[in-house]
């Protein structure tokens, strides 16, 4: 069987294979990881010259390779210099070193290019090897969970396992039994995979055990632990996240809840759908980001398929354009302005997974966009991209039966995730059901950044001109679908890249939506589906763009296209006071809610979605949601609020379903505003728990007017303090907001709400039914 984990030690490989009853172990002593260097043959000559004497390398080589997806495209290949290193762990110094040494002391900056160097270690021996790390038999797993404070203070008194605590209301003085039922544990159930809570959780275990004396005592299937890397904080597209440190036990997987988007995205079975995809072993695919998971496929099919190595720094420069291509290609997906206000008898269609399929359907890749091939070298059919004029070469690798790189790497994934949608429409049992859902959310979140990536400027086989031609398509497409729709009798009340909002246009009768989707589908080449019908839908307006009660927007709205759009009112409730529907306030593009004809709600960018947003006040908001769909009048929504209010300021609110949760984008030393986020930090840190940026705080605030930490409370402090009071005031502010979404689209602002809840109306009964 193929091995599943893997261990680096000493020049040695320790593959873990499964086996009927556990796993077994088999050490691999002949792995020599390489690195490859490209560069002028004089310049690589003397490189070879400097490494062959260093202890560190074990031989070098001149292999055949494709050092780009345009070399494999035209059939030609480099002859590149292979590194074989003693020990993995050896790359990256090497690599330090042909950098600052050897390529310094000699030659200009930029005569070496470097390939296969930043490889996790079991994705490159995988690689070497081609080894399918896919688990060959259904994995065990083992879950174990210690909260934050308990973790600052090293103890494992509060240890839960699978869910449950091994000793109710334990104390320090009962670990050494709880590590000993944890070993007991360990030793009968075998599991292949350790589920944590924390990364830390894994030393701490380990360090108590040999402080206690239990000397038998192993996480993994062989004693010892290792730690692989550090906490860092980074940033991607603007946004500041935590990696927390890494660990490793022998023969076991280890999945750090708190470092796994996939894991909690769709769980063990769409890991080990990305194992199978990736070729990265389980591990790391558990902490890898959705752009790892699929720069990953892609190095694999590169590399397997191709002949292409991977580049460590991306070389490719944007190509000079013309001021009319530049203006033409410098744009995103289509909008079409939101209606603001309540709409009735409204279908949302969208494309199915539509750039990937604009990928696959016309070949966009960054070997065939403007193709660079000479005449005579190799001979295919184009097209061009509409409005930006680049050439798309129709042909794949010369000299193999395949299409374009990026078609290849996405094809795979769009037909699994269309027979999953199949096998999911016939109702199948709920464990395969289970498993079916969790390898499509997999599917889907590397298909959500498979277009993104192709704009990221250290995408290993990314292109701009790639990212710009799928726009250019995108647009067009939606250009088409609503001329299409229009003659057929149908409105377009809202739609963003992918999705429309339509409804039958007054006075019309339209042709079947069903026939209409499928010649628009047909037309573009890529499915446009029917995502469900609602009995009526709700666009918000920008908040600064809602207008007053006299009509007019409280102040002028300074939009751009590119976030939001005018548009106006399609229905108008009949208790709506005259006036407040006539202004076209500015829409928020991804502000909505809605009635489905089977009576779900749905939801999209109003507070109840937002992960900052206090239970309590999400919980409120969909009440405020089901007063308007019973009334579609804003005072009715407006008197349940009041009642909301009213609990709030009785202190009948759980302080647990106030808790506010906001990331952490810089130290404590750097902030230099005194904000509740401030405030949560300096109580963290008076605990002895570290926040670093990139993590998230939790907190209650409890005296909104106070400086310094006593403005906010914890989670453990709230739970642990009899009779904590909360900032009502505050929270109603929250609550006023949240219902001002949704009142908005009918004319309502702030200032109207107030105003109702100061007039004293008798309470309508219908303000009690949530």
């Amino acid at each position: 069987m193929s091995p599943y984990t893997f261990e680096f030690e000493d020049g040695a490989v320790r593959e873990w294979s499964l086996t009927d009853t556990g796993a077994a172990p088999t050490l691999v002593e002949d792995y020599t990881p390489s690195l490859f260097v490209s560069g002028p043959d004089d310049a690589l000559a003397d490189l070879r010259a400097r490494l062959d004497p260093d202890p560190k390398v074990v031989a070098t080589a001149r292999d055949r390779w494709a050092t780009d997806l345009h070399e494999a495209h035209v059939g030609e290949r480099s002859r590149p210099l292979r590194v074989d290193c003693e020990r993995v762990g050896e790359i990256r110094t090497l690599v330090r070193e042909i950098r600052g040494v050897h390529e310094r002391g000699t030659h200009a900056p930029g005569t070496f290019r470097l390939y296969d160097v930043d490889l996790e270690p079991g994705f490159r021996y995988c690689l070497d090897r081609r080894i399918d790390p896919t688990p060959t038999r259904e994995l065990r797993t083992l879950r174990l969970e210690l909260d934050d404070p308990a973790l600052a203070d090293g103890t494992v008194a509060a240890l839960r396992l699978e869910g449950e605590p091994i000793i109710e209301t334990a104390s320090p003085a009962d670990e050494f039994e709880i590590l000993r039922t944890l070993n007991r544990r360990l030793e009968r159930d075998d599991p292949d995979v350790l589920v944590v809570s924390h990364g830390d959780l894994i030393p701490l275990l380990e360090r108590r055990a040999s402080e206690l004396g239990l000397e038998e005592f192993s996480l993994g299937r062989l004693p010892g632990w290792t730690q692989l890397a550090g906490e860092n904080a980074f940033e991607s597209y603007g946004r500041v996240g935590h990696s927390p440190a890494r660990y490793r036990v022998p023969g076991r997987a280890i999945v750090d809840t708190s470092n796994s988007f996939l894991w909690n995205q769709s769980g063990l079975a769409g890991l080990e759908y990305m194992v199978a995809k990736t070729g990265r072993p389980l591990q790391e695919a558990a902490w890898g980001s959705i752009g790892t998971l699929l720069t990953s496929r892609q190095i694999r099919i590169a590399r397997d398929d191709w002949g292409v190595l991977a580049p460590w720094n991306k070389w490719e420069p944007e190509r000079f354009s013309d001021v009319s291509t530049l203006h033409a290609a410098d744009r995103g997906g289509f909008t079409f302005a939101p209606e603001v206000g309540l709409h009735e008898d409204v279908h949302e269609i969208d494309f199915a997974s539509l750039y990937p399929r604009i990928i696959c359907e016309y070949g966009v890749s960054p070997e065939t966009v403007d193709c660079a091939h000479d005449a005579g070298a190799l001979e295919c059919d184009s097209h061009r991209v509409p409005q930006l004029g680049y050439e798309i070469c129709e042909g794949g690798a010369r000299g193999t039966d395949d299409g374009p790189f990026l078609p290849s790497v996405l094809e795979p994934l769009l037909s699994d995730r269309a027979a999953i949608k199949e096998r999911l429409a016939d109702d199948p049992p709920e464990p395969e059901a289970s498993r079916l859902r969790a390898e499509s959310g997999a599917i889907k979140w590397v298909l959500v950044s498979c277009f993104g990536y192709q704009g990221y400027r250290n995408a290993k086989y990314g292109r701009i001109e790639c990212h710009e031609a799928i726009n250019a398509y995108a647009r067009d497409i939606a250009l088409t679908a609503k001329g299409r729709l229009e003659d057929a009798g149908w409105r377009i009340v809202h739609g963003i890249v992918d999705s429309l909002w339509v409804t039958p246009r007054e006075g019309v009768d339209p042709e079947p939506l069903a026939d209409v989707i499928a010649d628009i589908g047909e037309r573009v080449g890529i499915p446009l589906e029917h995502d469900g019908s609602y009995e009526w839908v709700c666009f918000v307006p920008l908040r600064e763009s809602i207008p007053s009660a006299d009509g007019a927007a409280s102040e002028p709205a300074d939009v751009s296209a590119a976030t939001a759009n005018a548009g106006r009112s399609a229905t108008a409730p009949d208790s709506a006071p005259a006036g407040e529907l006539n202004s076209a306030p500015a829409g928020a593009l991804t502000k909505y809610f809605g009635k489905r004809e089977s009576g779900q709600y749905k939801f999209r960018g109003i507070e109840l979605r937002q992960r900052s947003t206090p239970e309590y006040v999400a919980e409120s908001q969909r009440a405020f949601v089901a007063a308007l769909d019973r009334e579609r009048d804003p005072a009715a929504v407006c008197d349940v609020l009041e009642r909301r209010l009213g609990a709030l300021r009785r202190g009948e609110v759980d302080p647990a379903a106030l808790e506010i949760t906001k990331r952490v984008s810089k130290p404590l030393s750097a902030y230099h505003r005194r904000t509740r986020t401030v405030a949560a930090l300096e109580r963290y840190e008076r605990r002895g728990v570290d926040r670093r940026p990139g993590q998230s705080v939790r907190y209650l605030v409890a005296d909104d007017d106070a400086r310094g930490p006593e403005r906010v409370r914890l989670p453990f402090e709230a739970n642990a303090a009899a009779g904590l009071e909360y900032d009502a005031a505050f929270y109603a502010t929250l609550l006023v907001r949240a219902c001002e979404s949704v009142v908005s689209p009918l004319g309502w602002d702030r200032s109207r709400i107030r105003r109702h809840l100061r007039e004293g109306r008798t309470v309508r009964l219908s303000a009690f039914v949530d």
